[in-house]
């Protein structure tokens, strides 16, 4: 229904919009390709447009720009700010903080209730802080390796845990590849790593039956590849093929806390041996979590008291600063709470069933998912089961426009794929707003509308 070529006609006019509208950005821009690698101090900050708008300030669902423009948020830092940019509680909390000690490589007050909120959100009894979820996913991985003795990590095809070597992976004519634009991948990933696609319980239980795998890492739901969610009995068949061949299961929760408070876990009722979680459970403070069975935690505690304690490839001195722990005790308390989710819930419903109606309604060949208040598009009739057939369908240009013509009129999406993020101080009006910049880009593409 949209051509390659309308699609190129609409995509440079929407750059030139952009570059036009954006000078401000533009020269800070080229001003940074003089320090830093790709203009950027992260590299995935490329992916935004032309260039990256540069940010002055960010305060609950609104983003201002260096030119003075404003944006409805709904990437809300893909996650690291889903319950809304410095929620002033936080702030309060972390500024005090920062008055009486940044870090001191000892425990806080704040550790006791940042514990017990863990413990009970997510049903495991032990927990350690790490810095990032790629953190978190590091450790949990060695000590899986530790405890079982085993030397494979199984992951997901298309699966996202941040920049840990064992998973960033695909599958290329059937084996285990490093990912197209893996940085220096140590050793051969078949030597680390087993790989499977989502949803394939025969190939699970293929890939464990020799029993050599330490531990199966996945997220309960993808959201890497848009959202690509689990088939019946999927998580039932999962719990009961690592436990029947001894490895363990790490669920991550970085993402699927959309869910709920306990995120996906709590939601439906899973029983991992060990969660990881990182990015919103410290408003966007680097902090993140780990949790571990009572089994697990006696099988390492002995480990964990020896003189060796610091050089065993857990942690750094960072890691828990009081500054973190603040962040996640006051984000855990008092910002993921169950009113905040009764909120942000029916505004996902919203924002999902309008999307449908505009697609529906122009007849477009496109899909929409949700996952807890996490809502993406597609552009096929139906969603993907596996990250395979996601990218098989995967259409990046179009995708890339779509992103580009939201941030033209003041919307920020993601820019891997087009998700939004309800958050507690999301409106009714923002999800009304994206409704009509919706439509509006659909006219366009479909020559129904001028620019």
């Amino acid at each position: 229904m949209i051509s390659d070529s309308r699609v190129q006609q609409i995509l440079k006019q929407e750059e030139e919009l952009f570059v036009k509208e954006h000078p401000k950005s533009k020269a800070l821009f080229e001003e940074n390709k003089k320090n830093y690698v790709g203009g950027v101090p992260m590299n995935w900050m490329v992916r935004w447009g032309p260039f990256p708008i540069f940010v002055t300030k960010a305060q609950e669902v609104t983003v201002h720009d260096v030119d003075n423009k404003k944006y409805l948020d709904l990437c809300l830092g893909d996650t690291g700010s889903m319950f809304g940019h410095s929620p002033k509680v936080v702030v309060d909390a972390v500024s005090e903080q920062l008055r009486n000690g940044i870090t001191m490589m000892l425990p806080t007050p704040d550790s006791v209730g940042v514990g017990q909120e863990l413990q009970k959100r997510f049903g495991l009894p032990y927990w350690q802080i790490a810095m990032s979820a790629t953190d978190a996913n590091r450790n949990v991985i060695r000590i899986a390796r530790f405890i079982t003795k085993r030397p494979y990590l199984l992951v997901i095809n298309g699966c996202y845990h941040g920049t840990v070597d064992e998973t960033l992976v695909n599958i290329r004519d059937g084996e285990v590849k490093p990912r197209k634009g893996n940085v220096g991948a140590p050793v051969d990933p078949k030597m680390t790593t087993r790989i499977v696609e989502f949803n394939d319980i025969p190939g699970l239980e293929k890939a464990l039956s020799d029993g050599q795998v330490a531990a199966v890492l996945a997220e309960p739901a993808m959201t890497n590849r848009g959202i690509i969610l689990p088939d019946p009995g999927y998580h039932d068949a999962l719990r009961r093929l690592t436990k029947k061949y001894g490895t363990l299961l790490i669920i991550d929760e970085t993402h699927t806390i959309c869910c709920g408070t306990g995120g996906y876990t709590k939601a439906y009722g899973l029983q991992p041996d060990i969660l990881t979680i990182g990015k919103p459970i410290g408003s966007g403070i680097p902090s993140a979590a780990y949790g571990i069975s009572k089994e697990l935690s006696e099988k390492m505690v002995d480990h964990l008291k020896d003189d060796s304690t610091d050089e065993n490839g857990l942690g750094g001195t960072l890691t828990a600063n009081a500054v973190s722990l603040c962040a996640m005790r006051t984000t855990l308390q008092k910002v993921i709470t169950e009113e905040a989710f009764a909120k942000m819930m029916p505004l996902a419903e919203r924002f999902e069933q309008d999307c449908m109606r505009i697609i529906k309604k122009y007849n477009l060949p496109w899909h929409v998912t949700r996952l807890g208040v996490r809502v993406e598009y597609h552009f096929t009739p139906k969603a993907p089961r596996n990250g395979g057939e996601y990218e098989a369908t995967r259409d990046n240009r179009l995708g890339y426009l779509m992103h580009l013509m939201a941030l033209n009129r003041g919307i920020l999406m993601t820019p891997f794929h087009n998700m939004a993020l309800m958050s507690p101080y999301t409106t009714v009006q923002d999800v009304d707003y994206h409704t009509q910049v919706f439509e509006e880009c659909v006219k366009v593409l479909l020559n129904n509308s001028k620019l």
